[in-house]
């Protein structure tokens, strides 16, 4: 799982408590063939899960950093299983190699001018962008928002300008939210969602780039700036083509107003008489990564798709040559995929395949910001995401995390009704019916300061409106640190926790109508 570091400006630009209701009255919560999955689902065992984690998650295997050797050798592992498993290659030209083309971005050097004053990278601004250029004005956008009946942009040329926005979102004159009407907070108050949106729609009307005042989010980021400045350190990325030299910067609150003194209280977007030197230089070194991607092709509906996913990548090998060799964090929830994926090639073979089909992702560049499942929703869905029913993610499901209290079989549940109502609830029953695990919602609060919701793979399908579920038994003392071993793997709860994936996949896979997508994300 990667640590927190949200994607922004292009620094790092990646139901409280348990719930028990079910609803008794959606006939398609639990298909009720007599067909029962319990059969393949026993097939899920400890002995193999841990046959599998104690090779996967070896020294031979090297932690399995992003684009290493380690990393080669973990892929090519898993291919070796879905050969052997007789389960097909997901792309057409019969690959289960996704290839995922990444960069990682050196730190810039350079400073930008307004007015004659200079602004070193690092103290006002940041940015792993490159860019050049002079501009005889900058464009104030506001908040840089256009939602239904409210525009920033309306009336506004921003076209190959520089344009100006801020965090937030407007008040009306009683001080609540312009867009939801009342004292709630829209998707433009969530930094780890909105700021994508904003450079999304700043782009699609021709923008250069963005200055993006976040006072209360900079010193954070200036803080990790300069930690990869004195360590020497760039970030990974998905390679990206510059040639249109689009760029996003970061901007504290002395710049902010040194280019309008007034950001802070005044809202109303214009263009600003201010010119502008931009002379910032980076360069990329080349990284060659690649997700791992198996389908079984469903009996009646092969045309939609149920997306099983992990990460396969950890964070490798220390600097004084100690290996992380990622047993739980992810090495548990890739066996956990394999071991789902021979259940349902087991179901298949006796004639009880999955009435959709059944896509085993695998997936690269997690730690490095979620990049594998990116480039699969944003670049290259081999499926379509229109035809994707939903994403059930698996990061991190073999150990306890010490500080819950509470009965020891227990997983978290994240994301579950933050899209689907109907998800929601089959996802109860199922549990209900077959496992009896008590599934804890307590990272599923919005308030989660910890934000697991946005920090796996799950995140990518969701931003796409696909409802998801995230499997997740929380951190411990040896998250990210050479002690995640095989050995500390709760290899009874392993089972029992993939056992849940999978009787979820299961009904999903089967039911009549696909699960409904009843709370979309604005």
């Amino acid at each position: 799982m990667k640590k927190l570091i949200i994607l922004a400006i292009g620094l790092a630009m990646a139901c409280n408590s348990s719930q028990t209701t079910v609803s008794d009255g959606d006939k398609n919560a639990v298909n009720k063939s007599t067909n029962s999955p319990k059969t393949f689902g026993e097939t899920i065992t400890e002995s193999e899960l841990k046959d599998h984690l104690y090779t996967y998650a070896s020294d031979e295997f090297e932690g399995r950093e992003t684009g290493q050797p380690g990393q080669k050798k973990a892929v090519e592992y898993l291919k070796a299983q879905y050969e052997k498993m007789g389960i097909p290659a997901a792309q057409k030209n019969g690959d289960y190699f996704q290839k995922v083309p990444l960069q990682v971005s050196q730190l810039p050097v350079g400073s930008l001018t307004v007015d004659g004053k200079e602004y070193p990278l690092g103290e006002s601004f940041l940015t792993f962008s490159k860019a050049q250029g002079t501009f005889n004005e900058i464009v104030y956008a506001g908040y840089g928002i256009e939602e239904g009946r409210y525009s920033d942009y309306k009336n506004l040329d921003v076209k190959d300008k520089v344009i100006l926005i801020k965090s937030g979102e407007p008040l009306d004159a009683n001080g609540n939210y312009l867009l939801s009407g009342s004292t709630e907070k829209s998707i433009w108050s969530n930094m780890s969602e909105s700021l994508g949106k904003r450079l999304e729609l700043a782009t699609s009307k021709g923008a250069k780039g963005i200055l993006y005042y976040d006072e209360s989010n900079f010193s954070r980021f200036k803080s990790r700036f300069k930690w990869m400045e004195s360590n020497d350190n760039g970030r990974m990325e998905l390679a990206k083509d510059d040639s249109d030299g689009f760029f996003n910067f970061l901007i504290n609150s002395t710049l902010a107003k040194a280019i309008l003194p007034t950001v802070v209280s005044d809202h109303k977007p214009r263009k600003l008489n201010k010119k502008i030197t931009i002379d910032v230089e980076s360069d990329n070194d080349e990284i060659s990564s690649e997700n791992v991607v198996a389908v079984l092709k469903g009996s009646e509906k092969p045309d939609e798709y149920v997306v099983i996913s992990s990460h396969l990548d950890h964070i490798g090998i220390t600097a004084d040559g100690e290996i992380n060799n990622g047993a739980d964090d992810d090495g548990s929830g890739t066996v956990a995929l394999l071991e789902i994926a021979q259940a349902f090639k087991k179901a298949a073979d006796a004639g009880k395949g999955p009435r959709r089909s059944i896509v085993f992702l695998h997936v690269t560049g997690e730690e490095k910001g979620l990049l594998g499942s990116q480039y699969y929703t944003d670049v290259d869905p081999i499926f379509p995401l229109e035809n994707t029913v939903a994403n059930l993610n698996i990061d991190m499901i073999g150990r306890i995390d010490p500080k819950r209290d509470g009965e020891r079989n227990y997983i978290y549940l994240i994301g579950s009704d933050k899209l689907s109502t109907d998800l929601h609830e089959l996802s109860e029953e199922v549990n209900n019916k077959y496992t009896q695990i008590t599934l804890d919602y307590t990272y599923n609060d919005e308030n989660d300061p910890n934000r697991f919701y946005y920090r796996s793979d799950h995140y990518n399908f969701a931003k796409n409106n696909i409802p998801i579920i995230f499997y997740f038994n929380g951190t411990h003392d040896d998250y990210h640190r050479p002690g995640d071993t095989p050995d500390k793997i709760n290899y009874d709860l392993l089972e029992n926790r993939t056992r849940l994936v999978f009787y979820t996949a299961w009904e999903v896979a089967n039911r009549d109508q696909r699960v409904v997508v009843d709370k979309a994300s604005k």
